[in-house]
């Protein structure tokens, strides 16, 4: 038997293990109670795991939205002229990523203008 047949056997009797068996009556024995009580505790983690996520999620965005709110701020502050230096300026040093911030900003353009038709 090979080592992957050696674990599919092995995952099958864990399944097998695993799965509440119910009565003719639609109730689940009366060992079944522990391996219900552990699902229970662990819907209960994988939620509390869910909700630290969103929190750290939502601080994430509240932080990249205040920076971004203060890029704006500070560019509201700039000359035009400078703003277009600045531009000319990081193509120079940065070509492809020029061309792909404005690939992008075409396309959402693009998006915007065709969902108005």
């Amino acid at each position: 038997m090979s080592e992957f047949e050696a674990e599919v056997k092995k995952a099958e009797q864990e399944l097998e293990q695993s799965l509440v068996h119910v009565g003719m009556d639609g109730t689940a024995s009366a060992g079944d109670d522990e391996f219900l009580g552990e699902l229970k505790m662990q819907a209960q983690e994988y939620g509390e795991k869910l909700q630290d996520a969103a929190v750290r999620a939502r601080e994430f965005a509240q932080d990249k939205f205040a920076q971004a709110g203060d890029k704006f701020k500070e560019l509201q502050n700039k000359d035009p002229k400078e703003l277009i230096e600045d531009a000319k300026d990081y193509a120079r040093r940065k070509p492809g990523q020029a061309i792909l911030i404005s690939a992008a900003i075409g396309l959402a353009i693009g998006f915007i203008l065709k969902g108005r038709k």
